[in-house]
C-alpha cells in the first residue's frame, strides 16, 4: 500500500513538473538549451554551415538520458534525431540562398518536452549564374523550339524568366532548379535569347544575374499573299470594285489556317486560301484594304490603298435671312459645293427637303421658300445622282419671338437727390434685346441683354419729383423693323427726405399750470409716412413714437406736474432714414392761483404773529427795567375821595401781596385770592383759548417830578393808560364792591 502511494505521488510530481523527473532512483532538470550557427550567421554561397544544438541537464546520478532533438526552419521541421549526448550537429553543407531563414532547436528528455532554444537567423548571399540551352538554333516561321533555363547548384522555390532582345516574353514558377519553355517566332529575323531566375525566401526574393545569350535564326516560309483590286486607279464614287485575296506556296501543315479580307475594322470576307468580294466604291468609306493569312502563330498580310474620287460633295443647307421671326417667310437653300464634272453634270443632281414642305415656285434648283414655324424646327436636305444619296447636316431653325412692349419701373425706392435705378423689361422676346431709355424723348443710354439672367438697369439722378414722369424706354430685337415698342411713362413716387422738424407746446410754455394737459406738436416736411419721436432731455429713450401719413403728429402729457419740467425736442424721418431734429422747447409748470393765495395768507399770518411776539417781548423787558413806583387807586364811585396808595418796588411781590397802606394809616387787605380749584379751572380754560396773557387797560397816574426851585408845587396827578397783566396766580381785586379805574402812581 505504501509503494502504491509513493508511485502515485511520483507520477503526479512528474506530470506537474516536467523539467524535473523524480522516481525511486533518479532526478534531472534542464538548465539550458542553445542553438548556434557555425561558422557565422552571415555567410556567402558555398560556405559549409552547421547547426549545433546543445542541452545542459543536471541530474542526481549518472545515467543515460534519452534526448530527442528537433530543428525547425521558419517554423517548419527540417531535422530530428534521438541521442544520449548533450549536443547534436546538423550540417547544412554548402550553403545556398535557399538556406537563409530563422532556425530554432527543441528537445524532449525521456519523452518529456522541454523549453525551446532562442531563434537564430542565417543569411546566405550570392546566386549562381543561370544557363540557357536551346534545342535548335535555326527554325522556320512558326516552328516550335524548346528553351531550358538552369540554376546550377541552387535549391528552393524559383521563378524563371525568358527574354527576347531584352523584352520579357515568358515566365514560370517551379520548385526545381531548372525550367523549360516552348517558343515560336512568327517573323523572319535573328533573335537573341537569355534567361534569369529568382529564389523565393519568405518574405522576400533574391534575383540572379542574366544567363548567356543564345541566337536564334528564323527563316521565312515559302508562302506569299496576293491582293488584287479592280479598278485600282481613277476610281470614282459609285464604281464597282472587284477584290481578290489568295495564298500561294502553302504546303500541307498540321497548323490551323485562315484567310481574311478586311476594310478598316470591317471583315468583308474569309476563307482558307482564296477569298473574293465585290462592292460599290464610296468616298466616305475607308480606303485601305488588307488580306491577312494566319497559320498557328504565323501571320502574313498584304495591303493596298485606293483613292476614290468623290462624285459630288455632301450638300450644305442654309437659311435666309439670318434672323428669322415667327411667321416670317424664309428661304432654305440646298447645294453641293463640288462635283466631278467629267463624270456628272449639274443637271443630274437633284435636291429634296426633309421634312417635306410645300415649296413655292423655286427660282432655281435647291431653293425652297417656306413659312417659318412657331416652334424650333430641324431641316435636312438630300442630294442624289447616279443612285448615290448624300444627306446634309441638320439645320435647326429657331424662329425668334418679337419683343413685347416693355415695362418701366423703379428698382427699390426713388429718393430725391440720390441716384435712382430704373428697370426696363419685356415679358417675352428672343435675345438679344436692346433697351433704350429716353427722357422727354431724348435718348439717355442703351443696354443690350444677351442672357436671360441679365436685366436692363439704368441709373439716373432725380432733381425734382416731377422728373420721374419724363422717362420712357424702348425694346428692340429686330433690326429690320423700324417701329419698336415703347413703354408707358414712368410712374413712381419720389420720396422726399425731411429737411426740418419743429416742436410746439400747447398751451404755450408760459401758461402751463399744474394739472393741465400738455400737447407737444411735432411738424416736419418730406414724403409720408413720417415717423415722429419725442424726447425729454436727459432720457435717451423716446417718450413716444408714432408713424403718421400727415406732416405732423402730437404727443399728450396728461395732468402735468413739476416733474415734467425740462427741455423737450422731437425727431422725424421717413423711408429715407434721414433723421431731422427740432429745436429744444423748455417746459416750466407753474403753481395754480389758489395755492399761491393760500401760501400768501399763511405767510402774512406768520409775519403778524411774529410781530406781536416781538412787541410783547420788548414790553416785558422794558417793564422789568423801570424803578419802584407808587400806585394810587381811587374808587370808581364819585362819592369817595379816599385815595389808596400802593408802594411798588422791585422787591415787592405784587401778585402775592396781602396788605397795602392807606392814607389813614390803617392796614387793609387789598388783594383777594381765589380758591385753588377756581384758579386751576381758569388756568386750564385760559390755556385752551390762547397762550397770550389777558390785557386790561387802566389809568396810571405818574407824579411829575417837581423842581421846587423852578416850578411851584401843584396839587394833582397826571393820568396815563397802561396795560396790566392779570396774574396767573389769582384775580387782581381791589375793593371788590367798588371797582377801581384810576390809579395814582407816586414814585418814591
Amino acid at each position: 500500500m505504501g509503494l502504491l502511494i509513493l508511485l502515485t505521488s511520483t507520477l503526479l510530481y512528474s506530470y506537474f513538473h516536467p523539467g524535473r523527473v523524480v522516481d525511486a532512483q533518479r532526478l534531472f532538470i534542464l538548465k539550458d538549451i542553445t542553438l548556434t550557427i557555425e561558422p557565422s550567421k552571415d555567410v556567402k554561397r558555398g560556405t559549409n554551415v552547421s547547426l549545433r544544438c546543445k542541452a545542459t541537464v543536471s541530474q542526481s546520478e549518472t545515467w543515460e538520458l534519452r534526448r530527442e532533438y528537433t530543428v525547425y526552419k521558419d517554423n517548419n521541421l527540417i531535422y530530428n534525431k534521438t541521442s544520449i549526448s548533450e549536443e547534436i550537429l546538423y550540417p547544412l553543407g554548402e550553403a545556398r540562398v535557399a538556406n537563409s531563414g530563422k532556425y530554432r532547436c527543441e528537445i524532449n528528455i525521456d519523452d518529456k518536452p522541454q523549453r525551446p532554444s532562442e531563434t537564430q537567423k542565417l543569411t546566405v548571399t550570392g546566386l549562381s549564374k543561370p544557363q540557357l540551352r536551346l534545342n535548335k538554333g535555326v527554325v522556320k516561321e512558326g516552328e516550335e523550339i524548346t528553351a531550358t533555363c538552369i540554376a546550377p547548384g541552387e535549391m528552393g522555390s524559383f521563378f524563371f524568366y525568358i527574354y527576347e532582345d531584352s523584352n520579357e516574353i515568358k515566365e514560370k514558377q517551379v520548385s526545381s532548379n531548372q525550367a523549360e519553355f516552348k517558343l515560336r517566332f512568327s517573323s523572319v529575323n535573328r533573335r537573341r535569347i537569355h534567361c534569369t531566375y529568382t529564389v523565393l525566401i519568405t518574405p522576400y526574393s533574391v534575383k540572379s544575374e542574366e544567363s548567356n545569350n543564345v541566337t536564334v535564326s528564323v527563316k521565312e516560309l515559302p508562302i506569299t499573299i496576293d491582293l488584287d483590286i479592280d479598278p485600282v486607279t481613277r476610281v470614282y464614287e459609285g464604281d464597282q470594285l472587284n477584290i481578290l485575296c489568295k495564298v500561294n506556296g502553302l504546303q500541307h501543315s498540321d497548323e490551323s489556317v485562315r484567310l481574311l479580307l478586311i476594310q478598316g475594322i470591317q471583315i468583308l470576307s474569309s476563307g482558307l486560301t482564296n477569298v473574293s468580294h465585290s462592292m460599290v466604291a464610296q468616298a466616305n468609306y475607308a480606303e485601305e484594304f488588307e488580306c491577312k493569312f494566319e497559320m498557328g502563330n504565323v501571320v502574313k498580310t498584304a495591303t493596298k490603298t485606293i483613292s476614290v474620287i468623290e462624285l459630288f460633295s455632301a450638300p450644305t443647307l442654309t437659311v435666309s435671312p439670318d434672323e428669322v421671326f415667327q411667321r416670317d417667310d424664309v428661304t432654305l437653300t440646298c447645294k453641293s459645293e463640288s462635283y466631278a464634272s467629267e463624270r456628272l453634270s449639274e443637271d443630274e443632281l437633284t435636291y429634296t427637303l426633309d421634312p417635306p414642305q410645300t415649296p413655292q415656285t423655286p427660282s432655281r434648283k435647291g431653293v425652297f421658300s417656306v413659312k417659318s414655324l412657331r416652334i424650333e424646327t430641324n431641316y435636312t436636305c438630300v442630294a442624289e445622282a447616279m443612285r448615290i444619296k448624300k444627306r446634309s447636316k441638320t439645320l435647326t431653325v429657331r424662329p425668334k419671338i418679337f419683343v413685347s412692349t416693355p415695362k418701366i419701373s423703379v428698382v427699390g425706392r426713388a429718393i430725391l437727390g440720390q441716384p435712382v435705378k430704373i428697370l426696363c423689361q419685356s415679358d417675352i422676346g428672343s435675345l438679344p434685346i436692346n433697351y433704350t431709355l429716353f427722357k422727354d424723348f431724348v435718348e439717355v443710354s442703351t443696354i443690350s441683354i444677351n442672357r436671360s439672367s441679365q436685366q436692363a438697369h439704368f441709373e439716373v439722378n432725380i432733381t425734382s419729383p416731377e422728373d420721374i414722369k419724363q422717362y420712357i424706354c424702348e425694346a428692340s430685337n429686330n433690326h429690320r423693323h423700324n417701329k419698336q415698342p415703347l413703354s408707358e411713362k414712368l410712374n413712381a413716387i419720389v420720396i422726399v427726405p425731411p429737411s426740418y422738424a419743429e416742436l410746439m407746446a400747447v398751451p404755450d410754455e408760459s401758461g402751463i399750470y399744474e394739472g393741465d394737459d400738455l400737447y407737444l406738436l411735432c411738424r416736419a416736411d418730406g414724403t409720408p409716412p413720417v415717423t415722429f419721436k419725442w424726447y425729454h432731455v436727459g432720457n435717451n429713450l423716446p417718450l413716444y413714437t408714432n408713424t403718421s401719413n400727415d406732416y405732423s403728429s402730437s404727443y399728450q402729457v396728461p395732468s402735468v406736474s413739476k416733474e415734467h419740467n425740462g427741455r423737450y425736442y422731437c425727431e422725424a424721418f421717413n423711408h429715407v432714414n434721414k433723421v431731422v431734429r427740432s429745436e429744444e422747447v423748455t417746459i416750466e409748470v407753474q403753481m395754480v392761483l389758489w395755492k399761491k393765495a393760500l401760501i400768501g395768507g399763511f405767510c402774512l399770518l406768520a409775519v403778524s404773529v411774529l410781530v406781536v411776539v416781538c412787541v410783547l417781548c420788548f414790553r416785558s423787558k422794558r417793564g422789568k427795567r423801570d424803578g419802584a413806583a407808587e400806585l394810587s387807586v381811587k374808587p370808581s364811585s364819585p362819592k369817595s375821595d379816599d385815595t389808596l396808595t400802593v408802594t411798588l418796588t422791585h422787591d415787592t411781590e405784587v401778585y402775592n401781596a396781602d396788605k397795602v397802606v392807606m392814607d389813614s394809616g390803617a392796614a387793609v387787605s387789598v388783594w383777594t385770592k381765589r380758591p385753588p380749584e377756581e384758579d386751576v379751572a381758569i388756568d386750564e380754560e385760559s390755556s385752551m383759548v390762547t397762550k397770550e396773557p389777558d390785557v386790561e387797560y387802566t389809568e396810571v397816574v405818574h407824579p411829575r417830578p417837581v423842581d421846587p426851585a423852578r416850578v411851584p408845587l401843584r396839587k394833582g396827578t397826571d393820568t396815563v393808560y397802561s396795560e396790566l397783566q392779570n396774574s396767573p396766580h389769582g384775580e387782581f381785586d381791589i375793593f371788590k364792591d367798588a371797582p377801581i379805574n384810576i390809579f395814582t402812581l407816586t414814585l418814591d
